[in-house]
């Protein structure tokens, strides 16, 4: 049996989240959608005091955080990836830059990240990763990531399967040292978005629990639900 979907047009959407929180007052707003529109819609959540999943990225996160926590008794996770080994791997990249500040400097870096082509902005993932490795020394902007988005360089080059090419995340990082002799390569491919949607049901459930027990920390990232013993 499947569950139906009903579209709200915009101009009824107070309406219809003013309904959907009284009828269901544990509700959880879960918001993959489009950078232009995610930060009115965690405006909206937190006003009718509904808890969000935030995995759109491309927003302004700052301004979600101070609509979130302008409202009190509101909680959100807000992460740019849901999927607990990529973020495993993120936090991993992020512990050795900070136990190791410097450890690449002079390293050159190329990044490709591969993306469903109605994806509009540069992968999360790949911003976090990169902040990474500038702290290692590393210098290099997002704005030199190489986003492909065509489906032919997808398939022929980055060897996606044609049945991935609607929803995957590919990602490589290639460094090389100053004199050439030494190439680093760390890849993370993700083919579907199952692993994805695991994630976003733990989160679901991490959220409910702190809302139970009342925590005054309102905002929460993918790692701190890997902390409390999500990570199966």
């Amino acid at each position: 049996m499947g569950t139906s979907v009903e579209l709200v047009r915009p101009d009824e959407r107070d309406q219809a989240l003013k309904e959907v929180k009284e009828k269901y007052p544990g509700v959880v707003a879960i918001d993959f959608t489009h950078p232009t529109a995610v930060n009115g819609n965690v405006e909206l959540y937190a006003k009718y005091g509904i808890d969000s999943i935030i995995g759109t990225t491309g927003g302004d996160e700052q301004a979600m955080r101070e609509a979130v926590m302008g409202s009190p008794g509101v909680y959100s996770v807000i992460a740019p990836n849901m999927g607990k080994q990529i973020v495993a791997f993120q936090a991993m990249m992020k512990s050795i830059s900070t136990d190791f500040p410097g450890c690449l400097s002079g390293y050159t870096m190329n990044v490709v990240e591969s993306h469903q082509s109605t994806k509009a902005d540069t992968s999360g993932t790949a911003k976090a990763v990169i902040n990474s490795f500038n702290d290692m020394g590393v210098d290099f902007s997002v704005d030199d990531v190489e986003k492909v988005r065509t489906e032919d360089v997808q398939l022929d080059r980055m060897g996606v399967p044609m049945k991935y090419l609607k929803g995957h995340a590919y990602h490589t990082y290639t460094l090389t040292s100053p004199d050439g002799t030494v190439t680093l390569e760390f890849k993370h491919n993700v083919r579907g978005r199952l692993v994805y949607a695991e994630g976003t049901v733990d989160a679901a459930e991490f959220l409910v629990e702190k809302r139970a027990l009342g925590v005054d920390q309102q905002i929460f990232n993918m790692i701190d639900i890997l902390r409390s013993g999500k990570m199966q």
